[in-house]
């Protein structure tokens, strides 16, 4: 399953993620003009067990070294599709999880997650003399503060089958929860092994550090500056193009659907694309929405309905929801 998309918009802009996305491709090309150095670079800033093991491997490096390490192994990564399958996960789930928490808070729990990962590792490696690189660790604990977030959200997911693409709505709970037991099914397989080159238990442990740590995250409230960014990044419209699914109510042959719109937009009015999946001939069309319109008003969209016996259609009303 590769996950395209979920069906979660994000309130805000989601600065943070988007610059450790950046930070991440960044030193990705650090890594690629390291040429023969590459391997030394990746023993010093990756995390290897070894180096908190065994004191003979420990002395050649500073306490800062040590310390450093917890945290630039997560900005590593060693090919380009492992950057890339990671950094994909990142941007579709980690954006709901920094609306949620407020970016400041969000920052301090990506690295959380990435340290404790880390030690999850080592804790079922400790002679292991491999570098350990990636932020899969530190995205698992955003995947596991989604589940908790948002279970009943879909995922549209790609599922080949012998080469032919089919394209499937997931609950969020189902998708998260078959990469959680995955991961424990291999790491099971990969105990004790030292061929193994994927942190299986950095995974396992991340995603449920990150429902502990948005758990205690929880408790403490949003700073004077994180409110501040939080109102600086308002996202300011919701896509242009919205898909409606419209439902019928009892006998009435009119449609009923919800059209979502900012604070923004609702004071200074708008214009959107709204796509009806099947039903209707005209599957693409405008919706003008007036300025100082307010949150539950009607908009009804005359003749846009279903097909009535006498051969005129009924009318779509849409029922503004400002978000």
């Amino acid at each position: 399953m590769i996950p395209l998309r979920d069906n979660i918009p994000s309130k805000n802009i989601p600065i943070v993620n988007t610059t450790i996305i950046g930070l991440n491709s960044v030193v990705y090309l650090v890594e690629l003009v390291q040429g023969e150095s590459l391997t030394r670079f990746l023993y010093m800033y990756g995390l290897v067990p070894a180096r908190y093991s065994i004191p003979e491997i420990a002395a050649y490096f500073s306490t800062g070294q040590q310390l450093f390490s917890f945290i630039s192994f997560m900005f590593l990564h060693g090919s380009f599709l492992h950057i890339l399958g990671n950094m994909w996960m990142l941007y579709i789930f980690g954006d709901n999880i920094e609306d949620r928490l407020g970016s400041l808070r969000y920052l301090v729990f990506y690295l959380f997650c990435g340290i404790a990962s880390g030690c999850s590792h080592l804790l079922f490696n400790l002679q292991s003399t491999v570098p350990v690189i990636g932020a899969s660790g530190s995205i698992a604990g955003v995947m596991g503060a989604y589940f908790l977030l948002y279970p009943n959200a879909k995922i549209l997911s790609l599922v080949p089958v012998l080469f032919i693409p089919f394209f499937f709505e997931i609950p969020a709970f189902i998708f998260l929860g078959f990469w959680f037991v995955l991961q424990f099914f291999n790491a099971a397989l990969s105990y004790g092994s030292s061929s193994s080159v994927i942190a299986w238990w950095a995974h396992i442990g991340g995603f449920l550090f990150g429902m502990i740590f948005l758990k205690l995250l929880s408790f403490i409230p949003p700073s004077s500056m994180g409110t501040k960014i939080r109102r600086s990044t308002a996202k300011k419209t919701t896509h242009r193009l919205q898909i409606i699914r419209p439902a019928a109510s009892g006998n009435d042959n009119n449609l009923y659907g919800i059209i979502r719109i900012t604070p923004f937009e609702a004071l200074r009015g708008t214009r959107k694309m709204v796509n009806i999946p099947h039903g209707f001939q005209k599957r693409l069309f405008r919706v003008l929405i007036p300025s100082g319109i307010k949150n539950g008003n009607i908009l009804r969209l005359k003749g846009l309905g279903e097909e009535m016996r006498n051969g005129r259609k009924s009318d779509l009303f849409l029922k503004v929801e400002i978000v």
